[in-house]
């Protein structure tokens, strides 16, 4: 009778669990992953798939049956399916983008244009000017970011170093463009005007890209007494031997960036990329069909005798997508289970029972939003779940929503890149080559945003309160409006 009466108490049948039993599964899981991945470096595939196995026991121990638990994972796995799609979409982009000499074309032409010196800073500005234009962090990520990177590694950049810089100018648009999904999720779900949510979100934002753009100054004075130019030249020679380099080229990065900018959905505008970069190897570098397709499935392949250009140019295709795509896939079971089965709410739960003023409630929902990015493994679940938990408590603390809207995202959007099993660290791990370890300490503005914001917080900087016309009083949406704004990049 008791799971009977939970269920009618929670229409989404959702049950309530103790603090031990709710994060149980993020134990196990995380526990199993650092023995795993940091000491025997193995991938966090069987960690997750653990994971889910003890969040399925648990849920089973509070009354679910074996069938709900396989929906609860269904409905984790039908959530990542649009980010699936992109993922394999942008493989298939790497691969014709190589095979096709556009990368090699950006390549050249930033090693001609960019000092190493300035190189972080420029790249990390270039980023943020892209997808400020897009929304997207994604799209700057697998067409930028991926020259980005082949020109930071020709310099002799970390990889670690350079992924931090492309990192933090992706997501400072991300995080501010009107177009981007996050932004206008979490403005939406707090039922905060747009344009007020982003002017709010500027104070800590701002703050953090000047940071982060004089680390990168520093960092760049550091390197570039280490640059080998013999190398850089050398590199450019083979390149040119190897690929007809045109700025001609430079064209399909463009309408792919202007398509989106001008709101054509990323899933036809990067179909356009990758047949435009199919055309331009068999056309301009006068492949065969037969190597094209290759490239698309299987990836561009070059053999040059220069060990750094071999490095730039084999990768890419479908099948160089299928680790992010089967941790995605696993990583959302162990979410879906969690989310749906209700431990998540308990864990939330728990943390509202630490808030005693404004500093400890705009600190819980960033971390709430980190717990459920780490728990979850999807960026857009960090801002649906806290915005539902924390809403009525913003109101009650006469607090304007957004307030919230803003911690969401300093908590929810930036964090998600230091996960590596969730959505947008398995993605950066495919598309840039690097994995968190690698790039964590460089991606200084989403290290720096939640830091200022719970700053801010105990500090009252910043903070607005419902008299001050601060945009909402924190409504939520209705679950079927929340559904479609969920149907993101």
């Amino acid at each position: 009778m008791k799971s009977v009466d939970q269920k009618r108490n929670h229409g989404n049948g959702q049950r309530e669990f103790t603090l031990f039993w709710a994060l149980l599964p993020l134990i196990v899981m995380i526990g199993i992953m650092l023995y795993t991945v940091v000491e025997l470096k193995q991938g966090p595939h069987i960690p997750l798939i653990i994971g889910t196995v003890t969040a399925g026991l648990v849920a089973l121990k509070a009354g679910f049956k074996w069938q709900d638990i396989e929906e609860m994972m269904y409905k984790g796995i039908r959530l990542a399916l649009p980010a699936v799609v992109i993922i394999i979409l942008v493989g298939l982009i790497i691969g014709s983008w190589m095979g096709g000499g556009i990368v090699a074309s950006m390549i050249f032409y930033g090693l001609k244009l960019l000092n190493p010196s300035y190189f972080l800073v420029a790249i990390c500005l270039i980023c943020a000017i892209v997808s400020l234009s897009i929304g997207s962090s994604w799209s700057t990520m697998g067409t930028i970011g991926v020259a980005g990177m082949g020109i930071g590694m020709a310099m002799g950049i970390s990889p670690g170093m350079v992924a931090g810089a492309v990192i933090s100018g992706a997501y400072f648009g991300d995080k501010l463009s009107p177009l981007s999904d996050t932004t206008n999720l979490a403005s939406g779900l707090t039922n905060t005007d747009l344009f007020d949510h982003i002017k709010h979100m500027l104070w800590t934002t701002i703050p953090a890209l000047v940071i982060a753009l004089g680390v990168y100054a520093f960092l760049g004075q550091n390197v570039s007494g280490a640059i080998d130019a013999d190398q850089i030249a050398n590199t450019s020679s083979v390149m040119q031997e190897s690929f007809l380099i045109s700025p001609w080229l430079l064209l399909v990065p463009v309408i792919v960036i202007g398509m989106v900018a001008m709101k054509v959905p990323a899933v036809p505008a990067l179909i356009v990329g990758a047949i435009l970069g199919f055309f331009s190897q068999v056309i301009v570098q006068g492949d065969t069909v037969t190597a094209a397709l290759t490239a698309l499935q299987e990836g561009y392949a070059i053999e040059t005798g220069n060990a750094l250009v071999d490095d730039l140019f084999n990768g890419g295709g479908l099948d160089s997508m299928m680790y992010t795509v089967s941790m995605t896939i696993v990583a959302m079971t162990f979410g879906g289970i969690l989310e749906y089965s209700g431990m998540l709410r308990s864990i939330m739960n728990q943390l509202l029972k630490l808030i005693r003023n404004t500093g400890s409630l705009i600190a819980s929902t960033i971390g709430a939003a980190f717990i459920t990015n780490a728990s979850c493994a999807e960026q857009y679940i960090s801002i649906v779940v806290p915005s539902r938990m924390f809403a009525n408590t913003y109101r009650k603390m006469g607090l304007a929503s957004k307030n919230l809207s803003r911690a969401l995202e300093d908590g929810g959007t930036l964090t998600s890149v230091f996960i590596p099993w969730n959505t947008c660290g398995v993605f950066i791990l495919g598309t840039l080559g690097v994995g968190v370890v690698e790039y964590g300490p460089y991606a200084l503005l989403n290290l720096l945003c939640p830091i200022i914001s719970i700053i801010y917080a105990f500090t009252g900087f910043t903070i607005a309160k419902i008299d001050d016309g601060g945009g909402g009083t924190g409504g939520q949406k209705e679950p079927a409006e929340v559904k479609t704004e969920l149907q993101h990049v």
